[in-house]
């Protein structure tokens, strides 16, 4: 593999497996703008991240990935894990959510990828630097470039990823959140906050909290409106309500950014925070998504990066 040529990390079954469908026009696009490409199929969960990692640290200047969200989200993993300050990474929307391309501007049309890419133009985006507790125990490290949520959110997510995508993105969230209704809970949770030096503990109960870096999250919701993935801070959104069917009466109005009107959503900035549950029975539900890929649950500690990812978007 040539160190030369950009690497094109692709997600087969992104979509539904509509990533792996339609690849073979995606690489004749790219190849028509960047010359030849080198091509990589990921076989399994955090694949994308490997393969990444070993490209940037052997001097791939440009690293493409071709799925959703999660793709992205484990290339970027790989390329910052590289420290490798000279890679930028593009991306070719393929997945189920397209939710941090909306932040960006990106129309979700393949010529449109493609021009982007292949401009050379780099926009360089913050990214959250994370510690949280694993499936197994254990205490494990991750890079965002999009939103982290706790609670609901990550409960959706966890069955979303159980969920097939054949019927589209929207649906599968759809039937996702209904099943996470049932057995969501609020948490209690502790946190300590800071942005620029300025420290405070916040107590919160919320059946969902959002950490946002971009301003779109679960195909198309518009949880952070005032949320700049370059402005060296988070824009986080607390949402609790009286009870569950509250809840998803508040959840709706995500789409259009009028959740954050109703009674019971909390909005501040960090640049840091840390959160623990205080009520133990809801911390088996109370899970992350990270993303838009389930990685586990509390407690978690959040920083940001400012500018440590180049994009070609």
């Amino acid at each position: 593999m040539s160190t030369l040529r950009p690497l094109v990390i692709v997600n087969p079954h992104s979509g539904g497996g509509r990533a792996g469908r339609t690849f073979p026009g995606v690489r004749t696009a790219l190849e028509r703008r960047l010359g030849d490409v080198d091509v990589v199929f990921t076989a399994q969960p955090e694949h994308a991240i490997d393969l990444a990692r070993d490209a940037a640290r052997a001097g791939t200047r440009l690293l493409v990935a071709v799925g959703g969200d999660g793709t992205l989200h484990e290339v970027a993993n790989g390329v910052l894990d590289a420290g490798a300050q000279g890679a930028a990474v593009g991306y070719v929307g393929q997945g189920t959510g397209g939710d941090f391309r909306r932040t960006l501007g990106l129309e979700h049309a393949l010529d449109a990828y493609v021009d982007a890419i292949a401009s050379g133009r780099e926009r360089r985006v913050d990214v959250g630097r994370l510690r949280y507790r694993a499936r197994d125990g254990s205490t494990r490290s991750r890079w965002f470039v999009n939103i982290l949520s706790a609670g609901m959110g990550g409960l959706v997510d966890r069955y979303v990823s159980e969920t097939t995508k054949a019927l589209g993105g929207k649906a599968a969230y759809f039937w996702a959140s209904a099943r996470a209704l049932v057995r969501c809970r609020r948490g209690r949770l502790r946190c300590q906050v800071s942005l620029a030096g300025d420290r405070h503990e916040r107590q919160l109960d919320t059946y969902m909290i959002a950490i946002c870096n971009g301003r779109y999250f679960g195909s198309g919701m518009h949880v952070a409106p005032m949320a700049r993935p370059d402005d060296g801070r988070f824009e986080v959104v607390s949402m609790d309500a009286p009870g569950k069917l509250a809840f998803a009466a508040v959840s709706q109005r995500i789409y259009d950014g009028a959740h954050l009107s109703s009674p019971g959503v909390q909005h501040f900035a960090c640049d840091r925070i840390a959160i623990d549950l205080d009520n133990e029975p809801a911390r088996p539900v109370f899970l992350l998504d990270v993303d838009g890929e389930p990685l586990g649950g509390l407690p978690l500690e959040v920083e940001l990066v400012p500018g440590a990812l180049a994009l070609r978007a």
